[in-house]
């Protein structure tokens, strides 16, 4: 059973995994009004995958004796200044959700809780995934500058990218 305060740690997870969802889910639609199909479809996938680990978190919680809050969610930014500043968002972003994580897994130590400590481990190795692959993309647009003609090949190379992350995740289910 989880405690009270666990329970309302992890549903406090769920709203951010939510929250993740959405933002990732504004960055792609305006990337596609961009004409950035690749990066769309990048960010897509990304929402999708958000929303899958909120859904983890929900059954977790459930499963464990608690229950897993369906969030209302906030109206995340419409417009971004550039494709650069979206994955400095990012990147920004999933530091943030590392730290959260983190933050779970210090109290389920605190309290003992292992079972969920364990849980909470594939959310670890996510992060530190997730960061890298931030991390990697914003440092190829950094290389790219104000150049158009590297942007198309970066638009190109994230819809890869992105075709090949959906084929792996089939693969998963």
């Amino acid at each position: 059973m989880l405690s009270t305060k666990l329970s309302a740690a992890l549903n406090k997870q769920i709203q951010f995994e939510g929250s993740s969802s959405q933002y990732y889910l504004a960055m792609a639609s305006w990337a596609e009004t961009q004409g950035l199909n690749g990066v769309s479809a990048f960010l897509y996938t990304h929402a999708d995958e958000e929303r899958m680990h909120m859904l983890k978190l929900i059954k977790f919680v459930n499963e464990r004796g608690g229950h897993g809050i369906v969030p209302t969610l906030t109206q995340p930014p419409v417009t971004f200044k550039s494709v650069k500043s979206v994955f400095e968002e990012v990147l920004k972003h999933e530091m943030k959700v590392t730290a959260e994580i983190n933050n779970l897994v210090e109290i389920t130590l605190k309290e003992k809780d292992y079972t969920t400590h364990n849980f909470l481990q594939w959310y670890v190795s996510e992060q530190l995934e997730e960061e890298a692959l931030a991390r990697k993309i914003v440092d190829k647009l950094k290389l790219i500058g104000d150049d158009k003609g590297g942007l198309y090949f970066f638009d190109r190379d994230m819809e890869v990218m992105a075709q090949g992350e959906s084929k792996a995740e089939e693969k998963t289910k």
